[in-house]
């Protein structure tokens, strides 16, 4: 079995999480498996080690799991993007549509350095409006994302078509 079906055998599904109809994907059996979390982060780490990026961006939540083990491997600082009340500073928000209703984003006023070249992570990529809302925090900001990164892509909602960058991710659910 290759690495990329260890970490999709994985993640668990929870059917009727949060809503019903919806079918989650867990990730909390991947990133329990040190070794296997370890092998995750390195996948997306060798992507990303020659790129030319300041900072990667991890989005609330399981993205800052995500985004925080990345930004350690590659040496870069992590800004958070979070959910409304969460971030003690000034704040700039941006609201988007989820594949069940709608949310806002957060992020600090001073969460990057003009001119910043970001790497957004979350753990998953579903319709897309999550990573797009975020990439327009990171603009608001005056950085520029080079690339949206994850570990599930639900290729079936057809993120990529939100999205003004490119997207990378390891596992495509083509259908639920």
């Amino acid at each position: 079995m290759s690495t990329i079906d260890d970490i999709r055998g994985a993640i668990r599904d929870i059917p009727d999480f949060p809503k019903p109809g919806i079918v989650f994907k867990d990730i909390t059996p991947l990133v329990g498996n040190g070794p296997l979390f370890r092998k995750t982060i390195d996948l997306l780490a060798e992507r990303y080690e020659a790129a030319s990026l300041d900072t990667v961006v991890g989005v609330e939540s399981r993205g800052f799991i995500i985004g925080a083990a990345l930004a350690y491997r590659l040496g870069k600082g992590l800004c958070v993007v979070r959910k409304p009340g969460k971030l003690p500073y000034d704040t700039l928000q941006a609201t988007y549509e989820l594949e069940y209703g709608t949310d806002t984003l957060e992020v600090h006023s001073d969460g990057l350095v003009a001119g910043a070249r970001v790497l957004l992570v979350d753990d998953l990529v579903a319709t897309g409006g999550t990573a797009a809302a975020a990439a327009v925090l990171v603009e608001q900001l005056g950085g520029t994302v080079l690339e949206h990164a994850c570990i599930i892509e639900l290729a079936f909602l057809k993120p990529r078509e939100k999205l003004d960058q490119e997207l990378f991710s390891l596992i495509q659910y083509d259908s639920e």
